[in-house]
């Protein structure tokens, strides 16, 4: 066990590695995207299915609560598989389409939609950025290699982080340091002459 943990950590560096060269200009660029869309007034709006789900709670938590700062809250929704709002839209819609009814009820143009897709082919995620085209919504797609489906639904002005890894695990630890990165620049960006 002990040379299987030094093998976790030494592939978990090697994607950081990889990562900090490929990635950090995408990074950027959402979190400016980010500022923008508050700067406007606009909200931002996450989804995350399957194990990402909790990825996209914590990202929503650093906005509407803080990150390391104390600040405004942001205005952030968490697109929700929980409680009474998921069991009642999966008891009249497909599965596939857990979160269109909640983004069409609150998206508006100008909002930013951001994704979690570590995979690239869960369908209730597609249908997610499907509905974001027809409502003006810029996508920040936080993906894995295997994200052929989701190249194919982006516009030039969305973004996608593609973490370089296949292991879903690897990825989804990856989203989470993205996600700290990001809301780290947000708070230097907009609060750094304080």
């Amino acid at each position: 066990m002990l040379n299987k943990i030094k093998d976790i950590y030494s592939e978990s560096i090697q994607i950081q590695i990889s990562a900090s060269s490929l990635l950090t200009r995408n990074i950027v660029r959402g979190a400016e995207n980010i500022v923008d869309c508050l700067l406007r007034n606009n909200k931002i709006i996450v989804c995350g299915h399957g194990r990402s789900y909790a990825n996209a709670q914590f990202f929503v938590a650093n906005l509407l609560n803080r990150y390391e700062l104390q600040r405004p809250s942001f205005p952030s929704v968490l697109l929700s598989l929980e409680g009474a709002i998921g069991s009642s839209i999966l008891f009249d819609e497909d599965s596939n389409n857990i979160y269109q009814r909640q983004f069409n009820a609150i998206a508006q143009a100008g909002d930013l939609l951001v994704i979690f897709s570590p995979l690239g082919n869960e369908e209730a995620i597609l249908n997610i950025i499907r509905c974001a085209l027809t409502k003006e919504v810029h996508v920040i797609a936080l993906t894995g290699t295997k994200n052929d489906h989701i190249k194919g639904f982006l516009t030039d002005n969305d973004i996608e982080i593609s973490v370089p890894a296949i292991k879903e695990s690897r990825i989804l630890e990856n989203h989470l340091f993205i996600i700290n990165s990001i809301c780290e620049l947000i708070d230097y960006k907009l609060f750094s002459h304080t």
